[in-house]
């Protein structure tokens, strides 16, 4: 009996700071863990890098294809542009034209 009375006054004295600490484990797990946790943090902030690069490569492909593009205007039609989008996309050329095909470096031996 005495044991026992023991233990219900040793355990009124550490349940407080018991239930503390597990109430503070668990907030710091989620802290750390979870949708919004740190972790979670981190990764969002690589794919927005990810992201960011992404945009900066394509707007600059962007921008060459607009000058390009800008080139082909009937109010800015530029002669040399307008051969060389012919006989890139329909194939044609000049009779007087010389045609070297040139084998790409991946398929060289």
């Amino acid at each position: 009996m005495m044991l026992l009375s023991e233990v219900r006054k040793r355990a009124r004295h550490i349940a407080g700071p018991v239930l503390g600490a597990c109430v503070f484990s668990y907030f710091a797990y989620h802290a750390v863990q979870g949708d919004r946790g740190i972790f979670a943090w981190l990764k969002l902030t690589q794919q927005v890098q990810e992201a960011r690069e992404t945009l900066d490569s394509v707007s600059a492909e962007w921008g060459v294809l607009e000058r390009r593009a800008s080139l082909l205007r009937p109010d800015n039609l530029d002669p040399d542009m307008l051969s060389e989008r012919v006989r890139a996309v329909l194939g044609l050329a000049h009779p007087n034209d010389v045609v070297i095909y040139a084998i790409p470096r991946a398929t060289r031996r």
